[in-house]
């Protein structure tokens, strides 16, 4: 069975088919977020602080730490600014965390202070990527995110992006990558503008899982881009997505619609054992009127905590 293992200081965590969905908390990423990215060019932290803490209360299994506030001399900025970031959550949180950049140069700097064993996101099929970015998963001995993506561009075509996932996880192989460090993103399209955007990734995940024998990925609300009432679709999308193989997505863990379908999905896919963690999560819940579920940061930290201690021993735009 493929296992993908990432780790803080404290905490393992596997990424597996036989393992409760991995939540990786989107929200530390300045991208359509500029007064964040304000913050952070000043040196102010507070909100990463907030998003940190927040995220892990509501019971996210991971953390993506992203530090690109600028276009302007990122070889030369985002670098400090990374290694910056990752040391203050990693000392804030015990989740393990994926280091978020395009920046080569960024992502080197953090893997030399990250603690554990982080995710790299991401790779693509790009051959300058490619030359770029696998060398130093072999240095480290950390598990990345293979976009399924090359020179061309992004395929409409989810045959075209079947192959690119397929080239990336063959030159890993090349650097003695095991196929259980790639975690692949097939690249979902959104559903508004491609009406078969939700079959392609449904049908992309099984063949990743059968014939590449891979954990996935995906930006998750990727999917609803453009439509009103988005955290409709996306708790939608989630148990169809995980019933299809998908083991993992970047999301954000405070919508309380979408964190209860992903943990309704482990209970009916048999990962939440005797249903514990949803019974932990929801033994006091209260609906609020009209509106979702009122759960207890208290109760989702725990939940995940517990989910932790399970996991150790058994076991294109993202938008705020």
């Amino acid at each position: 069975m493929t296992r993908t293992i990432v780790a803080s200081a404290t905490r393992e965590v596997v990424i597996g088919f036989d393992q409760p969905f991995c939540v990786i908390g989107e929200r530390i990423n300045p991208t359509g977020r500029k007064k964040l990215a304000a913050e952070m060019i000043e040196g102010n932290f507070d909100t990463v602080i907030k998003d940190a803490l927040e995220q892990v209360a509501a019971g996210a299994t991971m953390l993506d730490v992203n530090a690109g506030v600028t276009a302007v001399n990122p070889n030369e900025t985002e670098p400090p600014l990374l290694v910056q970031t990752l040391e203050i959550v990693q000392n804030l949180v015990d989740v393990p965390l994926s280091i978020d950049s395009s920046v080569t140069a960024a992502i080197e700097a953090a893997l030399k202070v990250a603690k554990g064993r982080p995710l790299i996101n991401s790779v693509t099929g790009e051959e300058e990527k490619l030359e770029a970015i696998l060398p130093l998963c072999k240095k480290y001995d950390v598990p990345v995110v293979a976009i399924s993506n090359d020179e061309t561009g992004i395929s409409m075509d989810p045959d075209v992006r079947f192959a690119v996932a397929k080239k990336i996880v063959e030159r890993a192989a090349d650097y003695g990558i095991k196929p259980h460090d790639i975690v692949v993103d097939p690249l979902v399209m959104p559903i508004g503008a491609l009406g078969s955007a939700g079959l392609q990734v449904f049908a992309l995940l099984r063949r990743l899982r059968e014939e590449l024998k891979v954990n996935t990925t995906c930006g998750l609300s990727n999917i609803s881009f453009g439509l009103p009432h988005r955290h409709g679709i996306n708790a939608g999308f989630i148990p169809m997505v995980i019933g299809a193989g998908m083991t993992s997505a970047i999301m954000n863990p405070c919508r309380p619609q979408e964190m209860e379908a992903v943990r309704a999905a482990n209970v009916l896919n048999g990962t939440d054992q005797n249903c514990g963690t949803w019974i932990m999560t929801y033994r006091d819940y209260k609906s609020a009127e009209g509106g979702p579920a009122a759960v207890s940061p208290a109760s989702a930290a725990s939940a995940g905590r517990r989910g932790g201690r399970a996991a150790r021993a058994g076991a294109a735009a993202r938008m705020e």
